[in-house]
């Protein structure tokens, strides 16, 4: 069973940026999909980027284009998302997911019920 563990959350002001980071643990399979959610209190936990290995290119939420980037280290064991700009509403739980399959569907992506590991999350807190 893989094990997904989060790190790099913390507070910041309006503007500044922070970067986290997902390390994953036991999973050897060639193909998957890894995954940044956020949840806010009394909020849904929602997408914010995802890499499918099946596709040419990372999808983000609009909320965060332009703002926040997914990337992975070449080992392909650890994955982060680098935050610019933040805005108080950022501040969230921040959770790491990994799928088995290498694609899904772009308007699927972000439904929590297609990802079968999920992290401890990291809560990022930004001031006004």
């Amino acid at each position: 069973q893989a094990q997904l563990v989060e790190s790099g959350g913390g507070s910041v002001q309006a503007g500044g940026s922070l970067r986290l980071s997902c390390t994953v643990f036991g999973y050897t399979g060639s193909t998957y999909s890894m995954a940044w959610f956020r949840q806010a209190p009394g909020k849904e936990r929602e997408g914010v980027a995802v890499i499918l290995t099946d596709a040419g290119h990372p999808y983000y939420a609009d909320s965060v284009k332009g703002r926040f980037t997914i990337s992975q280290d070449n080992a392909e064991t650890t994955l982060y998302l680098q935050m610019n700009s933040l805005k108080p509403e950022d501040t969230a739980m921040y959770y790491c997911a990994l799928s088995y399959r290498g694609w899904i569907p772009p308007d699927r992506w972000r439904q929590t019920g297609n990802y079968n590991v999920w992290g401890q999350g990291t809560q990022v807190t930004v001031s006004p």
